[in-house]
C-alpha cells in the first residue's frame, strides 16, 4: 500500500492534504500525561518500547492523523554519546557541555546498542498502525543537536555555540560530522525497522548567519541526505530546517531532500515558490491551533487555498504547545478534511 504521505513525497497533489502535527503526541493530551506520569522519566519513556508505542498511536487511535511520528527525542543522539543527558521538569534537557578536547573523546561504537530501544519501538509502531497510516522516524539535525552539546542546555540565540564554532573551528566541524554521520545510519535504521519516512529536526537553524547556514545547517544535512541515499536509494526524507527564511530557496538542492518542511514565519507566497520545485509540509502557526475558532479555520483555509494544488504535507510550523485544547485539534482535522468550498 502507497500510503497517502508517502505519495505526496513522490510528488503527487491530493485533495484533502494528508496531515499530521509536530508534537501530535505530548503534554495536550491527558492520556499522555497518564503514561508520562507512569514511565518515571521522559528518558526512560523514550526508552521503553511499550510505552513509547502507546504514546505514538493515542493520537492516531483519537485523531485518525495520516502519519504517525515515532516518539522519542533529538537528544537520544548525544544520550548515547555519554553525554549524561538529562530532562529537569520545568527546566528543559541539560547535559554536560562539551569542550574541544571533549569532542576529541567521543566514542560512537556502542552507540547503536544504546538505541536499541528506540528502533525496537519503530519496529512494534509499524505492526500496530492502521495499515493506510505513515510512519515516520526522525532525528534532530547535527547543528541543533550540537547547540545542545557546546552549550549543555537550550539558550535563546545558540549564543554558546555560534562562538565555539568561530574560536574552535576544526573541533566544531569534527563534531557536526560525527554526528552527522551517527545521525544518518541512525535513520537508516529507522526506515529499516519500518519508517516509511524520516524527518530531520533542524530547530535552530534561523539563528545563522548566511555563510554558518551554509557550513552548519546545510553541509551537514547534504552529508547525511547522501549516506542515507546510498544505503537505501528509495529513502523518502523530509528536512525541518526552522527560522531559515529567504535561505530556503536553495535549500532542497543543496541537501537533496525530498520535501521542506515550513515554519508558520516563512510567507506563503515563498512556499508557492518552493512547492514548483518539490513538496512542502507546514505551516500553520500554532497559536492559531491554541487560539481555535475562527482563527484556527482562517489560517487552515489560507494555506489550502493557495498551497492545496500542489504536494502538499498539512502540519503546523513547530510543535503542539501543551495549552492547546484537543477539541482545537479536532476542528483543525476536519477542516482540513472537510473545507467548505469557497
Amino acid at each position: 500500500m502507497r500510503r497517502n504521505l508517502v505519495r505526496v513525497l513522490d510528488g503527487e497533489t491530493l485533495s484533502p492534504p494528508p496531515i499530521w502535527l509536530m508534537r501530535q503526541a505530548g503534554r495536550y493530551l491527558p492520556e499522555y500525561l497518564e503514561t508520562r506520569a507512569h514511565a518515571g522519566s521522559f528518558l526512560q519513556l523514550c526508552y521503553n518500547p511499550e510505552l513509547a508505542t502507546e504514546v505514538t498511536l493515542q493520537p492516531i487511535r483519537r485523531f485518525g492523523f495520516d502519519a504517525a511520528i515515532l516518539f522519542s527525542d533529538i537528544l537520544v543522539i548525544p544520550d548515547a554519546l555519554k553525554r549524561n543527558v538529562r530532562f529537569n521538569e520545568g527546566h528543559g534537557p541539560v547535559m554536560d557541555p562539551i569542550d574541544e578536547d571533549s569532542i576529541k573523546a567521543l566514542d560512537a561504537e556502542n552507540v547503536f546498542a544504546h538505541l536499541s530501544p528506540v528502533l525496537q519501538t519503530v519496529e512494534k509502531l509499524r505492526t500496530k498502525l492502521p495499515a493506510p497510516t505513515a510512519l515516520l522516524g526522525f532525528c534532530g539535525a547535527p547543528w541543533t543537536v550540537a547547540t545542545y552539546m557546546v552549550a549543555g542546555r537550550a539558550t535563546p540565540d545558540q549564543a554558546p555555540a555560534r562562538l565555539f564554532a568561530y574560536r574552535y573551528p576544526k573541533a566544531f566541524e569534527h563534531l557536526l560530522l560525527l554526528l552527522a554521520d551517527v545521525s544518518a545510519e541512525y535513520l537508516v535504521a529507522q526506515l529499516d525497522a519500518g519508517a516509511d519516512a524520516v524527518q530531520i529536526f533542524d530547530s535552530w537553524a534561523g539563528v545563522l548567519g548566511e555563510p554558518e547556514f551554509e557550513a552548519y545547517a546545510v553541509k551537514p544535512v547534504a552529508r547525511m541526505i547522501e549516506f542515507i541515499r546510498s544505503r537505501r536509494p528509495s529513502a523518502k526524507i523530509i528536512a525541518f530546517p526552522k527560522g531559515a527564511g529567504c535561505l530556503l530557496k536553495d535549500y532542497r538542492r543543496k541537501t537533496g531532500a525530498h520535501a521542506i518542511g515550513l515554519d508558520w514565519t516563512v510567507p506563503l507566497d515563498l512556499a508557492c515558490e518552493l512547492q514548483k520545485d518539490g513538496p512542502i509540509q507546514g505551516n500553520l502557526d500554532p497559536m492559531r491551533l491554541a487560539a481555535g475558532g475562527n482563527t484556527l479555520d482562517e489560517g487552515v483555509d489560507a494555506i489550502l487555498q493557495r498551497l492545496g494544488n500542489g504536494p502538499l504535507i498539512f502540519n503546523l510550523g513547530h510543535g503542539i504547545i501543551p495549552q492547546v485544547a484537543p477539541e482545537n485539534v479536532r476542528r483543525l482535522i476536519d477542516r482540513v478534511r472537510n473545507r467548505p468550498e469557497s
